[in-house]
């Protein structure tokens, strides 16, 4: 089998990668091991209900996103309904709590009523995510995100709402990026944010269904098991399919391969030569954290129990300064700082009239499930089920009786379903200083399009590094 691309790997940098060189007439083939595609943009149906694995709210699109001309261009907008959300987030702790709308003069206004001393770092966090670094500026070196917050507010509960969505990025503001936190955080105040109706796998699916159109293969249940090289450049692709595990690999060739599985896996599927350079990125570059992920089916729409927000951030009384965070993240479940979304609040498709879904995470680690056996494993996750319902009944007085279902995923889960080392949903962590991996050691025609590259994680990032992906495979084809 001959292809002009073949992509290994469908979460949305691959599909993306793929969808573009498939429109600019590629013939491409797409390998994803899952049996549908998408990655963390995916969900799933238990009876009634449909479950989004991994979208909460996605930045913009906007009139100045680059997602938003990649939609365009891939027809997205023909096929998907982005539903505005109410809010950026509302954040309490027990100490205070406040609602951040997405217009950032409207959010710097409502802070600085609440913290009017602190109105100069206010307006400094603002300039910091919206105003274009001043040329002297430019040069300056990178550092974390706490140590700026530090700089600029004293009050420790104003830099825990400004902290509120951190878990969109990283597990610890003070060994988090500022440059990437700027970049990242400031399109959510640019562009607002969006729910797809229907959830994250309607816009996986219309990529993979959008390469097929254009004349491209995407095989679901199958995995890349070996990248075979010749003359620094890999010759074919061999792959297996993950539903018969007697079934013979198969081979395809290419010219063009575009990795849009993690980077960290490359090291079973090249030849052992390649292991140095591997072994060596990985020493300078590490995986993020995980995620803790309960999905909730509720008989009722929860507005009819008064809760009025789609996206809630409860940090824990114990956290009472951005220095407690990380600690925190390591703590008991019993108090652990979780995020709660209300599907519910807008029309989101994913529960019959009259119902609806959330979902509660926070931080986690894969070696918090490190656990003896499996029978352990469902023990605890059933434990740690019944904690975080008794504390969300807490908040939400009354939600508990209308819980008709609950799943509760884990950093294994994560790393099951898409492969990602420790079951990672950012791609490798953006510390402060940060360098883009030196990938020069890799063959020449392969191209990483994924969370694990320049772009980083989350939906965007894995977005707009697919889709630059495949313009420097076209660039390398003129």
């Amino acid at each position: 089998m001959n292809y002009d691309v073949i992509v290994i790997g469908g979460g949305l940098g691959g599909l993306t990668a793929g969808a573009k060189l498939a429109k600019e007439g590629c013939k491409v083939l797409l390998l994803e091991q899952h049996d549908r595609p998408g990655g963390y943009a995916t969900t799933f149906r238990r009876g009634e209900f449909t479950l989004e694995v991994g979208l909460h709210e996605a930045d913009g699109p906007g009139p100045k996103d680059m997602k938003t001309r990649i939609y365009k261009e891939l027809g997205v907008f023909d096929q998907l309904e982005f539903l505005p959300l109410p809010e950026f987030y509302r954040f309490v702790n027990g100490r205070v709590e406040v609602c951040i709308p997405h217009d950032p003069a409207e959010a710097a206004s409502r802070l600085i009523a609440l913290f009017p001393g602190e109105e100069a770092g206010i307006r400094a966090y603002f300039d910091q995510l919206l105003l274009p670094a001043k040329s002297g500026e430019k040069d300056q070196p990178d550092r974390s995100l706490g140590d700026f917050l530090d700089s600029i507010i004293t009050n420790p509960d104003l830099k825990l709402i400004l902290l509120g969505n951190l878990g969109y990025f990283h597990d610890d503001p003070y060994s988090l990026s500022l440059a990437y936190y700027t970049i990242a955080q400031s399109s959510y105040y640019k562009n607002a944010a969006s729910f797809i109706k229907g959830g994250s796998q309607q816009l996986s699916g219309h990529l993979a269904r959008f390469i097929e159109q254009h004349g491209g293969s995407v095989l679901l249940n199958t995995r890349a098991v070996a990248l075979l090289t010749e003359n620094g450049r890999i010759s074919s692709v061999g792959f297996q399919s993950t539903k018969k595990s007697n079934s013979r690999p198969e081979q395809a060739e290419a010219p063009v391969v575009v990795l849009g599985s993690p980077l960290p896996g490359l090291r079973e599927l090249l030849p052992v030569s390649y292991r140095p350079g591997l072994d060596s990125l990985l020493n300078i570059h590490r995986p993020g954290a995980s995620l803790l992920s309960l999905y909730l089916g509720f008989d009722c729409s929860l507005k009819a129990l008064g809760h009025r927000h789609y996206s809630t951030f409860i940090y824990d009384e114990s956290v009472a300064s951005p220095k407690d965070i990380l600690k925190n993240n390591h703590a008991g479940y019993d108090s652990r700082s979780f995020t709660f979304v209300d599907y519910g609040q807008v029309d989101a498709g994913l529960a019959p009239e009259g119902k609806s879904v959330g979902a509660l995470c926070c931080i986690d680690y894969l070696s918090d499930w490190e656990l003896p056996d499996r029978k352990a494993y469902l023990e605890k996750k059933k434990q740690v089920t019944a904690v975080f319902i008794d504390r969300l009944e807490k908040w939400i007085p009354g939600i508990k009786q209308h819980i008709v279902y609950s799943e509760l995923g884990t950093p294994y889960t994560l790393k099951r379903y898409t492969s990602n080392p420790e079951g990672a949903v950012y791609g490798f962590a953006q510390l402060p200083g940060r360098q883009q991996p030196d990938l020069s050691f890799l063959p020449s025609n392969l191209y990483p399009s994924s969370a694990w590259g320049k772009t980083g994680g989350g939906f965007s990032g894995a977005i707009l590094g697919g889709y630059l992906s495949a313009l420097t495979v076209l660039r390398s084809r003129s």
